[in-house]
């Protein structure tokens, strides 16, 4: 029976050596450094993070990857169970005296965390995209390790004004980011994890280095975005019912200096509004903005709070546990300082982007 984290380990690594290649990242004053038996991954992180590339260095973490056919371990696998509204098993988890052992049940990939070791096992260049959440995971626990709080949002800078966004997942909140950054002076800070802390009568928000992931509902409807798929596929799809559209998952790597233009990219900024889309396809409504007290808004409150996860590692060592509530209380004091716009009636893209930006530059 395994027990440890080192015995993980040691069955992890089994028949795999590192090589001598490492790539070096820092954001926010924290270092990872990334291991592999692949030098072909090693190179695909380095070119993924590659405006938080730095020189060696000693770092606060290291993330070893090695990439596998699926390994099958004989340890008894619990369903983690999924937050509100989410269906279907997507991750399963066994604990140890130490640490933690997680299994993606769809891809079988595998990953270690405890409190001196990270490894990833698996087809990891294959499922390249869960190798990086797993290396976001580790900044997204220093960041809640120094109090910080996950909001289920994207995050902009417009000027000096930091922007979030909220609402259901499908909702238009990627959609909704890529469109404002057509103005020149709107920066990228993160797309579905943010982390916001008071500081000093400020909320300062913090994004997770990943770029954006969107769906064939947000490409067509982006000139700058078309280049990701082409002209026929392009033409298939807007063929669809809108709602079937928008529905449609098929995920597509939106690589932001690459098509915004280089230094788009931030780390943080000083939230002033956040965006809650609580409107409606087909709405008979016309799209409209509230401003509202969230503490009164369930709805608006639901829609920002995000729940650690199953890689998330406590101060005391200990692994946060599906079960534990959310401190609803603690997000709406964190906020009580930022303009929460409630936004309702029908889904209106170009309406809202010219809105949030005219809102901020008022």
């Amino acid at each position: 029976m395994i027990r440890s984290a080192d015995q993980a380990a040691q069955l992890l690594r089994a028949g795999h050596d590192l090589v001598d290649k490492t790539a070096y990242l820092e954001v926010g004053g924290f270092s990872i450094a990334i291991r592999s038996n692949c030098t072909l991954l090693i190179d695909r992180m380095t070119k993924y993070f590659s405006h938080l590339i730095v020189n060696d260095r000693l770092p606060d973490v290291v993330v070893e990857a090695y990439d596998t056919n699926v390994l099958q371990l004989d340890v008894d696998w619990q369903e983690w169970r999924r937050e509100r509204g989410k269906s279907g098993p997507k991750d399963a988890y066994y604990d140890l005296d130490d640490g933690r052992l997680l299994l993606k049940v769809r891809t079988g990939m595998i990953f270690l965390q405890s409190e001196r070791l990270r490894i990833a096992v698996g087809p990891c260049m294959e499922m390249a995209n869960q190798l990086i959440n797993f290396i976001n995971s580790q900044y997204m626990n220093e960041l809640l390790r120094r109090g910080g709080l996950i909001c289920h949002a994207s995050g902009i800078r417009i000027g000096q004004s930091g922007v979030a966004i909220a609402g259901v997942s499908g909702g238009g909140k990627s959609t909704l980011m890529l469109s404002l950054m057509d103005y020149p002076n709107v920066h990228y800070v993160t797309n579905d994890r943010l982390l916001v802390k008071a500081n000093s009568g400020k909320v300062i928000a913090q994004g997770i280095p990943k770029l954006p992931r969107v769906n064939p509902g947000t490409i067509v409807h982006n000139s700058r975005l078309h280049g990701l798929i082409d002209a026929r596929r392009r033409e298939q799809l807007l063929a669809l019912p809108q709602q079937e559209l928008w529905d449609l998952e098929e995920k597509y790597d939106v690589e932001i200096e690459q098509i915004y233009g280089p230094g788009r990219i931030e780390s943080d900024m000083r939230l002033e509004i956040f965006v809650v889309l609580n409107w409606m396809h087909g709405s008979k409504e016309s799209t409209h903005l509230l401003e509202v007290d969230l503490g009164s808004e369930q709805q608006s409150i639901n829609a920002i709070i995000k729940l650690p996860g199953p890689f998330y590692q406590l101060k005391n060592g200990q692994m946060y546990q599906a079960a534990t509530p959310p401190d609803t209380e603690a997000y709406i004091e964190t906020l009580k300082s930022v303009r929460i716009l409630d936004v309702r009636g029908q889904v209106d893209i170009a309406f809202l982007q010219q809105e949030i930006y005219r809102r901020v530059n008022e």
